[in-house]
């Protein structure tokens, strides 16, 4: 193992540093990143050392956490190995057993259940948390509890097995050590502990449930079949009805299991679908067309890792755990994890629709996590989904305080505007605010969106509020400018984000960008951004309808002869509503306006 001391972070290479470089092999290996005080950072595998190692100085790196680490390298090991599965194997190992800061999360496998058949005369076979190394047969580990014990009572009903822990050597049984117990009277054991079973039968049925664990049922459907037809042939039909009853048992199990296609035969199947903080990694086994294994794995992502890193990562420490021996993977897309597996990335049929339903459970995995993530932990899924915005809207700030603008107006009547407030995700009520159009005669949407813009950040200014990092404008290009202007007019244009949302295609427009972006339907950035639209739009909406109804209330008063300005404002603040002035009683009113002014009110509503 060599050492390589590299003095910090440089955006252009130091020659010191690129004679240090020069040095490492062009083998495959691993490599170790440390820190001043020689503490592990980072291991990486690569097909070619120098040139992976050299990437890391070479290039403008544009995750953050990447550029940090960079900056952290003070000294550098390497390990050579023979090929890149080695260094694949390696690289997990390592991970596994250090967990430096910056590589991802992969989680340990102590708590998974395990099948086991003893090594001992007469072989037990029984459900296990603990792996102990002395020559037994462990299969697993299985991620559902409930699947081992569904295997576990199939095999008791097929196979009468002892559950007893003596030690049947046959000087023990020879000598009647051990007595008949109540399994044996219930049929569920055939006494081998008395020499009533042979050693030759038990063992044919070990090898028969061997085969039956690892999913191999054709094999047993066919042996038992045969011996059924062994037995009637003889006569023999009440043996011949169990072993019926076997094979029926035997095939309700594996139909119960998904069936993809007969001639799909012992292969792993990988996909991955990943956001800003964590993929998610689903695996199937699939023997004989049937899926018998299933496990959707969550890897926390520490740097900027692609989909493609990932997924070889998981592939590595997902077959060990699984302790998986196929010689074939199905995948989404193309992977290297060396030679001795052969990678198949489908484009049609029953392989291609066996990585779709994989994909499909590892995307309800992550929304079972989201869904639970949001009760468990509400810091985690703002940041996550704050996260996603600034990405999917290209910000440069996570946008946890967005405005949203609308104007109202119908016929040109009473033109309003709307301003909507969202933090962290969710409306903010107490702060939305309606403004009445002050400077614009008629219905002008573009000068209209510019004064109420200009209205609410000057203020925000004066007062010293916060301003917000996302502004959104309810319209095309238009409004968008002329939110702009005012903008410019205060001097905040680059220092609030703005964009614009035009309602047919939900198109989202940019400043000076003629060409929209296009959001996923399904996207949660794409779903606030219409909640705050929607949000904007009913909040005006109903400003507009409330200052109509009360200008129809006050146009329909003044009317009355003997009914003033005044008279009309003392009405509604003390009757609150045109209803409850409708129908007061003269006496009420008089109390209010006096009896003269009641009287003439009274007799227009009631004459």
């Amino acid at each position: 193992m060599r050492y390589i001391k590299t003095i910090g972070y440089f955006r252009s290479m130091l020659p010191t540093l690129k004679i240090q470089i020069k040095t490492l092999p062009t083998k495959p290996g691993v490599y170790q990143y440390y820190d001043k005080d020689d503490k592990l950072l980072y291991i990486g595998k690569a097909k070619n050392l120098k040139k992976r190692v050299s990437s890391y100085f070479t290039k403008t790196h544009a995750h953050g956490k990447t550029r940090v680490l960079v900056k952290k390298i003070n000294s550098i090991k390497h390990i050579v190995v023979n090929t890149e599965t080695d260094a694949l194997l390696l690289e997990n190992n390592l991970i596994k057993k250090y967990q430096p800061r910056y590589n991802v999360m992969l989680k340990d496998d102590k708590t998974y259940p395990w099948i086991c058949i003893k090594k001992e005369r007469f072989p037990r076979i029984f459900l296990t948390r603990n792996v102990i190394k002395d020559g037994s047969e462990y299969y697993g580990p299985y991620t559902s509890i409930k699947t081992v014990r569904v295997l576990l009572d199939l095999i008791k009903e097929l196979y009468p097995l002892r559950t007893c822990n003596f030690f049947l050597s046959e000087k023990n049984i020879s000598i009647g050590k051990y007595k008949l117990c109540l399994e044996y009277h219930l049929g569920n054991c055939r006494a081998p502990c008395e020499g009533k079973q042979e050693e030759e039968e038990y063992t044919i049925g070990i090898t028969e449930i061997r085969q039956i664990i690892k999913g191999n049922f054709k094999e047993s459907l066919q042996t038992l079949t045969v011996l059924m037809h062994k037995f009637a042939t003889s006569m023999e039909f009440e043996q011949a009805q169990k072993i019926k009853d076997k094979i029926e048992q035997l095939s309700n199990y594996q139909a119960r299991s998904t069936v993809v296609n007969p001639s799909i035969n012992n292969v792993d199947i990988f996909s991955i679908i990943s956001d800003e903080s964590y993929g998610y990694v689903n695996f199937f086994k699939i023997m004989n067309g049937s899926i018998i294994q299933s496990h959707t794995a969550e890897i926390k992502k520490k740097l900027d890792e692609s989909d493609k890193e990932l997924l070889e990562l998981a592939i590595v420490d997902i077959r060990q755990r699984f302790t998986s021996t196929s010689k074939e993977i199905y995948v989404p897309f193309e992977v290297n994890i060396g030679d001795r597996i052969k990678v198949t990335v489908p484009k049609l049929g029953d392989k291609k629709r066996i990585v779709d339903l994989s994909l499909r459970n590892a995307k309800y995995f992550r929304q079972e996590q989201f869904k639970q993530i949001k009760i468990v932990d509400p810091d985690r899924h703002i940041k996550r989904i704050m996260t996603q915005m600034q990405k999917d809207l290209r910000l440069s700030k996570e946008p946890r305080h967005i405005e949203c603008f609308d104007n109202s107006n119908i016929q040109g009547t009473h033109p309003v505007a709307a301003c909507v407030v969202f933090r962290n995700g969710k409306p903010s009520k107490k702060e939305y605010r309606n403004f009445n159009i002050k400077t614009v005669e008629g219905p002008d949407d573009f000068a209209s969106m510019e004064e109420v813009v200009y209205r609410r950040y000057k203020r925000l200014i004066s007062e010293g509020q916060d301003l917000p990092q996302l502004i959104v404008i309810d319209g095309g290009k238009g409004q968008l400018s002329s939110a702009l202007k005012s903008l410019d007019i205060l001097g905040l244009r680059k220092k609030i984000a703005i964009i614009g949302i035009a309602k047919r295609l939900e198109e989202i427009y940019y400043p000076n960008d003629p060409i929209p972006l296009y959001l996923d339907k399904k996207s949660e950035s794409l779903k606030i951004i219409q909640q705050l639209r929607n949000e904007a739009h009913r909040f005006g909406i109903a400003h507009h309808r409330n200052k109509r109804s009360k200008n129809a209330i006050q146009t329909e008063l003044e009317q009355i002869s003997g009914i003033g300005q005044q008279t009309i404002v003392t009405l509604l603040q003390h009757f609150r509503s045109t209803k409850r002035v409708m129908i007061a009683t003269k006496e009420e009113l008089s109390v209010v306006i006096g009896e003269s002014r009641a009287t003439k009110l009274y007799n227009y509503y009631h004459t």
